[in-house]
């Protein structure tokens, strides 16, 4: 499986921006920014529903399909904006990301296959090497960057170990050892 990068906030930007300029629906945008802001896997993020949140109490619950373990988030305000804006552009839909294509089976949500083809196209166009699990690897990035605990983001993205989440994060045994170096006391 190729590796991708998490994006730092400027191409996070860029790509939702691009997302919103090449295609005529804002789903790709929105599966984008909330992607990121939840830090789910596609497969969990595609198959949320709309009863899936209490946005009244910002909250979201699910099963997550990889771990089977119950995953209980906060909702930021970008997410319930979002979610809200989607309820009422389409308010007879059970997914969150639900499909309006004509060939799709009803009451479905979009498939990670197009998702992953729109946001490899709109890496391509910025030279950036992202898909979908680029949303997830961004969140714990910028978790990190702003100086999160590494045990927190292991909990956060439901890692086995901090171990998996150092290697998810991309920080190699080299860049652990260099910190001698650049912090003396």
């Amino acid at each position: 499986m190729a590796t991708v990068n998490a994006a730092d906030r400027d191409e996070f930007n860029m790509i939702h921006k691009s997302l919103l300029k090449h295609y005529s629906n804002d789903i790709y945008a929105d599966i984008w920014k909330i992607g990121a802001n939840l830090g789910l896997r596609i497969g969990d993020l595609l198959k949320v529903q709309f009863n899936d949140m209490d946005l009244e109490n910002r909250t979201l619950s699910i099963i997550e399909e990889k771990t089977k373990k119950s995953k209980a988030m906060r909702l930021n305000e970008v997410v319930i904006n979002l979610v809200s804006k989607r309820r009422h552009q389409w308010p007879d839909d059970i997914y969150l990301f639900q499909s309006h294509s004509n060939r799709a089976t009803k009451d479905q949500p979009v498939t990670s296959v197009s998702v992953g083809r729109a946001f490899k196209q709109c890496g391509e166009i910025h030279e950036l090497k992202i898909n979908t699990h680029s949303m997830r690897k961004t969140r714990g990035k910028v978790l990190f960057d702003a100086g999160v605990a590494v045990a927190k983001i292991s909990k956060i993205l439901n890692h086995s170990s901090e171990a998996v989440t150092l290697r998810y994060l991309g920080i190699s045994q080299e860049e652990e050892q260099q910190t001698y170096d650049d912090f003396v006391l």
